[in-house]
């Protein structure tokens, strides 16, 4: 789930404080690849939100999302033009949509927070071509983000490769640090100048979350009080991994199975 906060203070974990957080990690990846295989033309987007609430409950794993600030399900479920933090409603999907799915999983007290955008039956050339080039930007940016270099260094290694697709990089909802609480600081945008910010420093645990936009990457807010669109209507993707900064070397993906 993004972001929209400016929080003050970095909260470092231990190494030992980073495994404990594997467990939610490969909780929300493993779902996620489960969400995927069920995601197809006449589903509802409710019957997605029911499979995790029954799953997380037979488990005993806290949905992070449900009910944080007010928020009604335990997945954020965002189609088409919707960017982020779309309802799991009675909705049915279609041939050719897209759908973004956020998930947030809470074991242990520890956070796991993870997005991905699914083709629903067979999409337009466009609408893969954006899911294709969303998806890089987030691992380009994982690789850049390492102990040492600066935050401007890692949105800027996503905002090019989006830009250069010709795609719009969403600026209002950024990625964010990753623990106990689902949002702890720093904010981590998906654009910036190299050089620029903060260091990275060990310990870091934070959430990048690229959100690409086919046309204008201007937002609006609908009625519920939470579904982001684009203003003008065009699709969105929104890919999301939290990582660790523990040793020399890339981020550590915490949220695959």
């Amino acid at each position: 789930m993004s972001s929209t906060r400016q929080p003050r203070q970095v909260i470092l974990k231990t190494a030992a404080e980073i495994e404990q957080m594997r467990p939610a990690g490969q909780m929300v990846g493993e779902t996620l690849d489960e969400l995927r295989e069920m995601v197809k033309p006449g589903r509802k987007l409710s019957e997605l939100d029911q499979y995790v609430i029954d799953k997380f409950k037979r488990l005993d794993v806290i949905p992070t999302f449900l009910g944080y600030q007010g928020f009604p399900h335990t997945i954020c479920a965002s189609v088409n033009e919707e960017i982020v933090h779309g309802f799991a409603t009675e909705r049915q999907l279609e041939d050719g949509d897209i759908l973004s799915i956020d998930l947030g999983a809470t074991i242990d007290g520890w956070v796991g927070d993870s997005a991905r955008t699914f083709a629903v039956g067979s999409i337009s050339e466009e609408a893969q071509r954006l899911l294709d080039v969303t998806r890089e930007s987030l691992m380009a940016g994982i690789s850049v983000a390492r102990i040492g270099v600066r935050k401007g260094d890692i949105g800027a290694a996503i905002q090019e490769v989006i830009e250069s697709a010709g795609y719009g990089v969403v600026r209002g909802y950024v990625g964010h640090g990753v623990g106990r609480d689902m949002h702890e600081p720093p904010s981590m945008p998906n654009y910036g100048r190299p050089g620029s910010g903060m260091t990275m420093r060990r310990g870091m645990v934070v959430a990048l979350e690229p959100m690409a936009t086919v046309g204008d990457p201007a937002t609006a807010v609908l009625d519920d009080g939470w579904t982001v669109v684009t203003a003008d209507g065009s699709l969105s993707a929104h890919f999301e991994h939290t990582v660790a900064l523990r040793e020399d070397g890339p981020a550590e993906i915490l949220t695959q199975a």
